[in-house]
């Protein structure tokens, strides 16, 4: 019997480019969300929850469409945030990324986050595939517990629109990761939101 959690980056937003912090899905975001569900329709999945932000709405919306016999339901524990600050061993390189983090988001998305992992990392009885479409640093906050990295590692985990990261748990044994960011299902032109990377 094992637990399956299937972690998605909603879909490119609309508005990203013009630095709004949500909306509705654009075209591309729309194909995106589209294959998505193709690659989870043979899935049984148990349950769907998603971030009450629109991007992340609409894409859930978008697997149901293909998944008629789940209804996906919000909650507020997948909401985007920021999981820590600096820590003591949080290198120096990431420093920058805090300076316009203010200590109440920092204090709300680490308490965010710990009842996150209370609910959903939490081992069910039987086989149960459950599906969560949130944010990038929610997921890559899951994968650091699961895999449990040093608290600051989240900030090195990075989940491309609409990719797929899969946990699993089998009675008796610790969470492993079976797949990061799968973007099998995307074509190339549909591979959005990672960072760009200088080249080598």
């Amino acid at each position: 019997m094992t637990h399956y959690l299937y972690l998605v980056r909603h879909g490119e937003h609309q508005h990203a480019e013009h630095g709004l912090a949500d909306g509705p899905l654009s075209p591309r975001g729309r194909r995106q969300a589209a294959a998505l569900a193709d690659r989870l329709s043979g899935v049984p999945l148990s349950a769907v929850w998603h971030s009450p932000l629109e991007r992340a709405a609409e894409t859930a919306r978008a697997v149901a469409d293909r998944l008629p016999s789940v209804s996906p339901e919000p909650t507020a524990l997948l909401f985007d945030c920021v999981p820590t600050g600096m820590t003591p061993d949080t290198p120096a390189a990431f420093e920058s990324y805090f300076g316009s983090v203010t200590e109440d988001e920092i204090e709300a998305g680490s308490a965010q986050m710990a009842d996150a992992v209370a609910e959903f990392l939490v081992r069910k009885s039987g086989d149960v595939h459950e599906l969560l479409i949130t944010h990038n640093t929610v997921i890559a906050w899951f994968v650091r517990e699961a895999m449990e990295m040093p608290d600051w590692r989240w900030l090195t985990l990075n989940q491309a629109h609409c990719g797929l990261t899969v946990l699993a748990q089998r009675n008796g044994r610790p969470w492993s990761l079976v797949t990061h960011n799968d973007l099998g299902h995307l074509p190339f032109e549909l591979r959005t939101g990672l960072p760009e990377l200088p080249p080598v």
